[in-house]
């Protein structure tokens, strides 16, 4: 493993990816929740569960930019 150097910059990617990562955990977790817990008035698509879908799909892609922009990859 290659240690960064204080000159190199780091790709707003990176940020972005750290970004999706959080956001993908949060929308993921609280579409899962609401599977263990549904609410009492549901939307015309509950059955959808689309924040689980777009959870995961935000925490597959903020890992991909994490790991591909890592700042220790150069």
């Amino acid at each position: 493993m290659r240690l960064m150097r204080s000159d190199e910059p780091i790709s707003i990617w990176f940020f972005i990816g750290i970004s999706l990562l959080f956001n993908g955990v949060l929308i993921f977790g609280a579409g899962l929740y609401q599977l263990v817990h549904p609410p009492a008035v549901k939307v015309v698509l509950f059955d959808l569960h689309a924040g689980v879908w777009w959870g995961a799909l935000l925490l597959v892609v903020g890992l991909i930019y994490c790991i591909r922009y890592a700042p220790s990859r150069g």
